[in-house]
């Protein structure tokens, strides 16, 4: 028996760990995958559009080359967090559910089952991409993750979306030689885009180095074209791969099965009080970018690192009342 469980070893899961060593609290981490498992899916060479001091933890300095460092940068400044502090992250175990009964959470993976008093999910959203919902989306010349673009040289490659990681493929790949059409459902390029970023796009787009359909969606995806729906009518185009970067949706299902209440409208917004991030369930908390819901462009690690100590200081108060509790009995 543990007094906490974190189901996630992303950034904001290790801060909480951090949070709960200074505090004494007996805790474990549950990673799916390797330390910082979202940052290690990011495209090889991904820069963020935030710079290194806000993307520390816990105070400990990140130093980076440029400004705004890289995923090669962040993986190492979390993993050597990991590491140098001796943090209890156990790795490649995915929880597939949290029960509770009575005052104890039951957390099992494929290894186990562990007991915890209380349990964090920091666990983001990058698992389940969201789906075009078209025919041939299932052909294997479909992604929806983007890592390297030396993949797409000489190729003839349609990205979709219009945002910092479909705006950041369709230029890599270009530069590396393969021939790009983005496919934008808006008017535009996202306004969200990294400011350094998006005039290069909208100049490679007018000077015709990228071609983009606007206000447009892909009707069928087939084995060497692609059919699109544009505002001049159905067009055909010849196509070898497909990047599909429309965006990620935290588990609901997972939320829902340990009993979370999720909002009933599109943001699908999960049920926590923001001065302790507890949800519905007494002693199951939330962190980081999965409290937004479907609003995944909320919360970062910037503006949620905070959230580990909330959630610690909600815990030890309770352990103090506890403690309090059993001594005047």
């Amino acid at each position: 028996m543990t007094d906490l469980i974190i189901i996630g070893g992303g950034p904001i899961g290790i801060a909480c760990g951090l949070e709960a060593k200074k505090k004494g609290i007996s805790y474990k981490i549950l990673e799916k995958g390797p330390i910082v498992n979202s940052l290690f899916n990011y495209p090889v060479n991904m820069q963020f559009f935030s710079s290194s001091e806000r993307l520390e933890i816990d105070g400990i300095p990140f130093i980076s080359n440029e400004a705004k460092p890289k995923r090669n940068e962040a993986l190492e400044y979390y993993r050597r967090i990991v590491t140098s502090n001796d943090l209890n992250l156990q790795l490649f175990e995915r929880v597939t559910s949290i029960v509770k009964v009575g005052e104890v959470f039951s957390v099992t993976t494929p290894k186990a089952t562990y007991s915890a008093r209380n349990v964090i999910i920091a666990t983001g959203f990058y698992d389940l991409p969201n789906p075009l919902n078209v025919p041939g989306e299932d052909l294997p010349k479909v992604s929806h993750y983007y890592k390297d673009p030396h993949f797409y040289a000489g190729q003839k490659l349609a990205v979709v979306g219009a945002s910092n990681s479909a705006v950041d493929a369709a230029l890599e790949c270009w530069r590396k030689g393969a021939e790009v059409t983005l496919v934008v459902r808006g008017p535009e390029i996202g306004r969200r885009v990294k400011y350094w970023v998006r005039p290069d796009v909208l100049n490679r787009i007018e000077e015709g180095s990228i071609r983009a359909y606007f206000n447009s969606t892909i009707q069928e995806i087939r084995q060497e074209q692609i059919v699109l729906d544009t505002p001049q009518g159905t067009v055909m185009l010849p196509n070898d791969f497909v990047l599909a970067l429309t965006g990620y949706r935290p588990n609901f299902a997972f939320l829902t099965a340990a009993g979370i209440s999720i909002s009933e409208d599109e943001k699908k917004r999960p049920h926590y009080d923001p001065q302790t991030m507890e949800t519905n369930v007494s002693g199951l908390y939330l962190a980081g970018v999965i409290c937004g819901g479907m609003e995944t462009h909320k919360w970062f690690i910037e503006n949620s690192r905070e959230h580990a100590k909330i959630i610690l200081e909600h815990i030890c108060f309770k352990v103090r009342a506890e403690s309090s509790s059993r001594q005047t009995l």
